[in-house]
């Protein structure tokens, strides 16, 4: 236990900005799961709706400082790289390839 006032006052704080963090990161993992579910249902509608509505997720929890710039660069970069596909894929018809004739 601390002995100072300046040290419990710092514990206090530790505490609820754990429990903010903790809070910040599940909202985050949740959004983040959430497109990735729906691009492997190859859902592209709800995806491309669940990926707007993540990107703000993933920006306030970085500025928030919960995590690293880079991190939600890197997060935002590849869930919108697999909406991209899916939708590139879900454009193109999918067609037989021709059969080799001996």
């Amino acid at each position: 236990m601390p002995t100072h006032k300046a040290a419990e006052k710092s514990i206090r704080q530790q505490t609820l900005r754990h429990e903010r963090n903790v809070a910040h990161k599940s909202r985050l993992r949740t959004a983040i799961k959430k497109v990735v579910q729906l691009t492997e249902a190859n859902d592209m509608p709800a995806a491309k709706e669940a990926l707007n509505q993540a990107i703000p997720i993933i920006d306030k929890t970085c500025s928030k400082g919960v995590i690293h710039k880079n991190k939600a660069a890197r997060h935002k970069s590849r869930l919108t790289l697999n909406v991209n596909a899916l939708a590139a894929t879900a454009e193109k018809p999918t067609a037989e390839k021709p059969k080799k004739t001996k």
